[in-house]
């Protein structure tokens, strides 16, 4: 990546997004970071050059401001990643139908919100990469936890109907599997191989932004060697 691309991080936090805000930045890129409460992402835009943005990618209205502010500013993103979910633990039974629903607002809609805004702008250019974050419970659904498998598993089901209407129009969209829990700093493991080291990770989508469009690939696996599958 050089100066001339941005690089939007939709669901900016620590962990695999602030690999992902590092790696971008080392590359020349100029990031932008888009969160709930952008207050919270002041040392990794310190430490990354980064601007923050504070927006909920559930609501339509402040994803498009997300987008109009960003074309204002840097211009149509070359590079949007979405890493939003939420979660809704618990027996079928007994989760809550109005958490449940919020939780598809934020790991699915959301996700349909910013793919749409991002590909009418890499539409306009005629390039760009739309990556998006899902899990093991993007192809597993676990006991107790129906609402983050039904929000994974749609996430997953848009990323491919975007990458095969996308594609032949040299927009690339990937969707990347993370099946299995992502080492944080200062856990006993974080320089060890037993989670998936977020900076290995970010790597990876960045290989992926960059793959030449005779070999692109829609759909990319993650574990640790250790990781059972």
């Amino acid at each position: 990546m050089d100066q001339s691309e941005v690089a939007v991080i939709v669901g900016a936090g620590q962990g695999l997004s602030a690999s992902l805000a590092r790696t971008l930045a080392e590359q020349g890129a100029q990031v932008v970071l888009a969160a709930r409460d952008a207050g919270k992402l002041s040392a990794l835009v310190a430490g990354t050059g980064a601007r923050a943005v504070a927006c909920d990618a559930s609501d339509p209205e402040q994803v498009h401001a997300l987008f109009a502010d960003i074309d204002a500013a840097e211009g149509a993103p070359h590079l949007v990643v979405y890493n939003p979910s939420r979660r809704v633990p618990g027996p079928l039974a007994d989760i809550d139908p109005a958490e449940v629903a919020k939780a598809l607002m934020v790991t699915a809609y959301g996700g349909f919100l910013v793919g749409q805004a991002a590909a009418r702008r890499m539409l306009g250019r005629g390039s760009g990469s739309i990556l998006f974050t899902g899990a093991s419970a993007s192809v597993k659904g676990y006991p107790k936890s129906a609402a983050f498998a039904m929000g994974k598993f749609a996430l997953r089901g848009l990323a491919q109907s975007m990458a095969r209407e996308l594609a032949p129009q040299n927009i690339h969209v990937a969707h990347f599997v993370i099946d299995g829990s992502i080492a944080k700093a200062g856990a006993a493991d974080a320089g060890g191989d037993k989670s998936l080291n977020p900076d290995a990770i970010a790597e990876s989508y960045l290989a992926v932004h960059r793959q030449h469009r005779s070999a692109w690939t829609w759909e990319m696996e993650l574990r640790p060697w250790v990781e059972p599958f």
